[in-house]
């Protein structure tokens, strides 16, 4: 150890990069660099390959390469006692890149245009919405994860988060417990849209940690799971009680409601009862005192530095 300590400052291996023009390669060149990365510094466990640098800088820039080769790649703080990056790589599975087979379908689709030019599926004589990618994102990882775990065996979690919230949340997340929360410090007044008595359910980010571990923990659970709080408030009541816990008078201005907006929000949690004998149990207004409190601490943080 005495050895590498003396050793230490004259390397260079903490400021080794690749210059950007390899990361411009045609994707031909770039998996012939890869692979002779790989040969260096890297090992390989079937489809997988790790990389390790002491540069951060060359951990992002051989990410960067992994993935314009098109394999799915992250960064890891590799800790054991040293300074030290590792790449985690993954190599698409073979057995998934052979074309389907071509069904032709003679069926009809109807669709129809709204005012917002969002696009409405008929589904069995019922109009279903489809134009939010970020939900459809979500059910699409839902359906790959159920795939890989019928179809190789693998073992999987699906836990479907519903409106959590808590301390080391974002001031600017956009999310409305931590908007409310923030203009109620700065003494703003607090931001509606619509009437305010569309409803959501908040789940303190305790109770949601605990669902997660229990879930990860169960044998043979591998449908959706929800995880949230069965206890619906409005948007009203929500701001009302922040106000009277940061001790403003909570004025509230009030916006146009989004076409797209939920009305009501309420996960069902039979299944996570059943399955996880698992509920929450910290109540609304507990679980909002302790975010105030994170929300607040920092904030005199950010003003005594400033």
């Amino acid at each position: 150890s005495q050895l590498a300590m003396i050793l230490e400052p004259l390397g260079k291996s903490g400021d080794k990069y690749l210059p950007r023009e390899y990361l411009q390669f045609s994707r031909r060149q770039s998996k012939i660099l890869f692979d002779a990365l790989m040969l260096g510094d890297g090992s390989r466990r079937g489809n997988c390959y790790a990389y390790y640098s002491k540069s951060k800088r060359l951990a992002d820039d051989v990410q960067e390469l992994a993935l314009r080769c098109g394999y799915a790649a992250s960064v890891v703080s590799h800790a054991i006692g040293r300074d030290l990056y590792r790449v985690n790589i993954r190599l698409p599975l073979e057995a998934n890149l052979v074309a389907p087979r071509r069904i032709p379908y003679a069926g009809k689709v109807y669709c129809i245009n709204v005012r917002n030019h969002v696009i409405c599926v008929r589904r069995n004589g019922r109009a279903a919405w489809c134009g939010n990618c970020y939900d459809e994102g979500k059910r699409i990882a839902e359906t790959l994860m159920m795939d890989y775990h019928r179809q190789n065996k693998v073992d999987t979690r699906i836990a479907r988060i519903f409106n959590t919230y808590g301390p080391r949340m974002l001031e600017n997340d956009g999310r409305v417990v931590s908007n409310f929360i923030v203009q109620a410090l700065r003494g703003e007044e607090l931001t509606i849209y619509g009437t305010g008595e569309q409803t959501r359910a908040f789940c303190y980010v305790d109770d949601l940690i605990e669902g997660l571990i229990r879930l990860m923990n169960a044998d043979g659970v591998h449908e959706p799971v929800n995880l949230g709080n069965p206890h619906e408030f409005t948007m009203k009541e929500l701001a009302e009680e922040v106000a009277r816990i940061c001790g403003v008078s909570g004025d509230i201005k009030y916006y146009p409601l989004p076409e797209d907006d939920p009305r009501q929000r309420r996960p069902d949690i039979t299944r996570a009862r059943q399955l996880l004998q698992w509920e929450p149990t910290i109540p609304l207004r507990e679980g909002l005192k302790r975010t105030v409190a994170y929300f607040s601490e920092r904030r005199d943080r950010t003003s005594n530095r400033a």
